[in-house]
């Protein structure tokens, strides 16, 4: 169980509204956004005064939460839009995940709650010629005059693992175990202990290689992979965009859906494209909704 102070006065009988102040002070502390926090805690006092006034947390079962959702969506005088509906289940089920993570409860009322998805319009991928034009265009700039092998190394281990825009931030190059015994690796790691179930290791591609050591003979980078500003990794994104002549705007999200489709079609177990995207059961519910779609495959 992870250490954490917050939740060292929270028990069982605690009251719901008592929760919720810690809870705050908890998203804070894992540097949420204000509007974030907010919206959070609208959700889930929401909740507290569909309850029972002084209702503990050990008393809240999964049929409370049902009826809360059910009276959201039928009963209440304004009925909540799918898409506030969805946002306020995650945002009670967040809590309580969190709850149960800390060892306040022991059993997580809401685990069972089916969440709800607003479907999102689909993401933009890239096609087959785009995406060897996209390749095409890095690895010219590794042969180039003046050789810049950032490019390469950015774009090709974004399409191939899929990974997000904050986890290749994060990649030290400790984390880079290129001499595995089952090939060259990436350790996808998370500072916060509320995010570990994200952890995972992903196979690199072996001619991924050569470019990653081009590229620190380049830059020579100490500590982190890529130790530049989320922004300057977008601009060589954008570049690669522009000089392949992309109608398309190049992105980290476009990378890990295009890397996604690419591994569905290639006859990946839909799980193991789970597990690679790092993505819980309940999130993959609609993202695999989106893969088929993508794909032009209902079945």
């Amino acid at each position: 169980m992870p250490d954490n102070n917050i939740t060292s006065h929270l028990n069982q009988n605690t009251p719901l509204a008592s929760a919720i102040n810690s809870w705050e002070m908890f998203l804070a502390d894992q540097g949420r956004s204000p509007n974030t926090i907010k919206a959070f805690l609208s959700d889930v006092r929401l909740f507290l005064n569909f309850l029972p006034e002084k209702t503990t947390i050990g008393k809240i079962t999964t049929k409370d939460i049902n009826k809360f959702v059910h009276w959201m969506e039928k009963e209440r005088d304004v009925p909540s839009s799918p898409k506030t509906l969805a946002r306020r289940i995650t945002s009670v089920k967040s809590m309580f995940r969190w709850l149960h993570q800390y060892g306040v409860l022991t059993i997580d009322p809401a685990e069972k709650v089916a969440a709800r998805s607003a479907i999102s319009p689909l993401p933009t991928v890239l096609t087959p010629q785009e995406y060897n034009e996209v390749l095409l265009v890095a690895d010219r700039h590794r042969r180039a005059e003046k050789p810049d092998a950032r490019y390469y190394a950015l774009v090709y281990l974004l399409l191939s693992t899929g990974i997000k825009k904050s986890e290749t931030l994060g990649i030290l190059l400790e984390h880079l175990e290129l001499g595995s015994p089952n090939g060259p690796q990436v350790f996808i790691k998370y500072p916060t202990p509320a995010n570990r179930y994200k952890e995972r290791k992903l196979i690199l591609p072996e001619d991924w290689i050569p470019a990653f050591e081009e590229y620190s003979a380049q830059y020579a980078p100490t500590e982190k992979l890529f130790p530049w500003s989320p922004r300057r990794l977008e601009y060589l994104l954008e570049d690669i965009s522009n000089e392949a002549g992309l109608t398309k705007h190049l992105s980290f999200d476009m990378c890990r859906w295009t890397c996604a489709l690419n591994d569905y079609r290639a006859g990946e177990e839909p799980d193991k494209i789970r597990q690679k995207l790092g993505v819980s059961k309940i999130q993959w519910r609609e993202l695999f909704i989106k893969l088929k779609k993508l794909s032009g495959s209902e079945s």
